[in-house]
């Protein structure tokens, strides 16, 4: 087999919100010759810093991140724009000789990579404004319903004030004229790879959620202290933005808008946000449960670094992959 032919050996690190991931990355970058490929739907995003905790300048220049800041935050970013860029950027870390260290929280980005992406139609700017007008009226319930009648299968997966789930749906549907389910059944791998899961057991246990709960509370806490509430009114000064804006669906962003916009309570925001972002964290565990062959780490294990450095040492050694 050639080496173009050879899968490529990919590193996928994932962990819940705030469960230390850049963190060991960043580690492992001194002692693997690895480069760090962020897996962010936020941190695609320029002048998100602070909500989508973003590592700093002086983080990004000790250990590059590929795949943070290549999108204006009024912008979308899909995950077939995902693959498309992460595919290139497999592909020139093989090419430098170095193995891919993807790493971050948006498991849907993961999913895609290593189980294929179905090949659906592109967003209809005017279906959707359609649909988002009889949302208004009608309420998303009904358009859920809707969903029901032309893709069951797909609506028992959404819930039915899931605006933007529901619209989607909806609109593939209605552009195709074939259920989401069904399109989504005919995928392929969208590279030649093998990949290593890593994952942060932070959270897994029952004994340990309340751990990662504080951790979600602590790191909005700081957040907050460094400004999110400013960073939030910096994004809605800019003339291309819109409270709808792809960006601001981001988790802790999404729930402080009515603090900015509306005047509502910060408490009552902030505590939105913390029961939100437990929210994605155990969306996060549970998606992380279905990888294949997935590795479990305790970030908080002090021998955690050389631990993952091992395993990932084996696996390339056992696959015939040079370091």
């Amino acid at each position: 087999m050639s080496a173009a032919d050879q899968a490529a050996p990919v590193i996928c690190l994932s962990g819940p919100t705030a469960s230390g991931k850049t963190g060991l990355a960043i580690a492992l970058c001194d002692e693997l010759p690895v480069s760090i490929v962020s897996v962010d739907s936020a941190m695609v995003y320029r002048h998100m810093n602070i909500g989508s905790a973003k590592p700093d300048t002086a983080t990004l220049q000790q250990a590059p991140h590929r795949l943070i800041d290549i999108r204006e935050p009024w912008e979308s970013y899909s995950a077939g724009d995902f693959i498309a860029d992460v595919t290139t950027e497999i592909a020139d870390i093989r090419a430098a000789g170095r193995v891919p260290l993807l790493t971050g929280g948006t498991m849907m980005y993961f999913h895609a990579l290593q189980n294929g992406l179905a090949d659906l139609p592109q967003a209809d700017a005017g279906l959707r404004a359609e649909l988002d007008a009889r949302a208004t009226e009608e309420g998303w319930p009904a358009l859920h319903a809707e969903l029901a009648a032309l893709d069951p299968q797909s609506a028992a997966k959404i819930k039915p004030n899931d605006a933007q789930r529901i619209q989607r749906a909806l609109e593939v549907c209605l552009l195709s004229g074939e259920p989401l389910s069904k399109l989504q059944e005919n995928t392929q791998p969208a590279v030649n790879a093998q990949f290593l899961n890593l994952g942060l057991n932070t959270g897994l246990e029952a004994e340990d959620r309340q751990v990662l709960h504080r951790r979600i509370e602590q790191r909005l806490e700081q957040m907050l202290a460094q400004g999110f509430v400013a960073e939030i009114e910096g994004l809605l000064a800019m003339p291309e933005m819109t409270p709808a804006a792809p960006a601001l669906r981001a988790v802790g962003y999404r729930q402080l808008l009515p603090h900015v916009l509306d005047g509502q309570p910060l408490a009552a925001a902030r505590e939105a946000a913390v029961v939100a972002t437990r929210r994605l964290a155990k969306r996060q565990l549970t998606w992380m449960r279905s990888m294949q062959g997935m590795q479990w780490l305790n970030p908080d294990d002090p021998q955690a670094v050389a631990s993952a450095a091992e395993l990932i040492r084996g696996w390339l050694q056992a696959g015939d992959y040079a370091e």
